[in-house]
């Protein structure tokens, strides 16, 4: 099983590839702002004209900063356990130290009930010791930055299908709640071909108790997505992959009822909304 340590110095070497292969004027378009749990908040901090790309934080935690429209903006992923309230962003300009305040209001999401098999609700020793390894190298995935010149933040849907679970459901198995949902559930036979949503690197490719079969792919400067359940991998950690590059083909590895894709967006270590990424009113079907 490959790390986020072990990775590091190739993902380096081939995050210099994919700059040359992808110009920074196709990354102009910011994601949909939703100041929710679960949402992303669009803070402008400088005119491009007047200072340099600047740094940014949500706590301790970087940020994404991008420039739209001859203005420096903060992209700053919430969490869906954020608390609602006021909120702030910090930023280093060429000058400054300058704070920026803002309020994430509530989200109420929608209840989910499924049926599962009880030996994926109710864990074995062995299964339950696996699967907390597993959630401690999820999350070094989730938490990865790799800073790039830029980042596209116009995702493209790896699959065309049926919405039938959407993000940030509060989920019931077999009535015992359990965390919410993280992602979009694409209802699509076995067998489709999966697409990056962007230009990045593959973080892994790997086997996981409660994910099956997935992809992590970095985008750069905190942007991650990720890719569930799938029957077939098509590309390899550490390999630079383009937007649209079909990745892996789809199945139902994991825990999961039936074919189809789990897809997620993390921003800055958190879970977002992935709708907000795509372009509007196309995307998800």
């Amino acid at each position: 099983m490959n790390t986020p340590i072990a990775l590091t110095f190739r993902i380096f070497c081939r995050l210099i590839l994919l700059v040359l292969a992808s110009p920074l004027a196709a990354y102009a378009s910011l994601p949909q702002a939703s100041f929710v749990p679960g949402g992303v908040a669009i803070i402008p901090l400088a005119s491009v004209a007047n200072t340099s790309k600047p740094q940014a934080w949500l706590g301790d935690q970087p940020v994404l900063v991008t420039a739209d429209h001859d203005e420096w903006y903060a992209v700053v992923g919430l969490a869906l356990n954020i608390t609602p309230g006021e909120h702030e962003v910090r930023f280093n300009t060429d000058n400054a130290t300058i704070v920026q305040q803002f309020t994430v209001v509530p989200k109420d999401y929608p209840e989910q009930h499924l049926k599962m098999k009880k030996s994926m609700v109710e864990l074995s020793p062995a299964n339950e010791a696996r699967a907390e390894r597993e959630i401690s190298v999820i999350r070094g995935f989730e938490h990865y930055w790799q800073a790039a010149p830029d980042t596209d933040l116009n995702l493209v849907v790896p699959v065309k299908g049926e919405q039938s679970s959407a993000f940030g459901l509060r989920r019931f198995f077999n009535e015992e709640p359990r965390a919410p949902h993280v992602g979009i559930d694409l209802a699509v036979d076995r067998g489709t071909p999966v697409k990056a949503s962007a230009p990045g690197t593959v973080l892994a490719a790997d086997d996981y108790f409660f994910n099956g079969k997935t992809i992590f792919i970095d985008h750069g400067n905190g942007l991650i997505t990720m890719y569930c359940h799938l029957d077939k991998f098509k590309v390899k950690a550490g390999q630079v992959v383009s937007k649209g590059q079909v990745i892996a083909l789809s199945g139902m590895t994991g825990r999961a009822t039936g074919p189809h894709l789990h897809w997620s967006v993390i921003l800055n270590g958190v879970m977002v909304d992935p709708e907000l990424f795509v372009p509007q009113p196309a995307g998800l079907e």
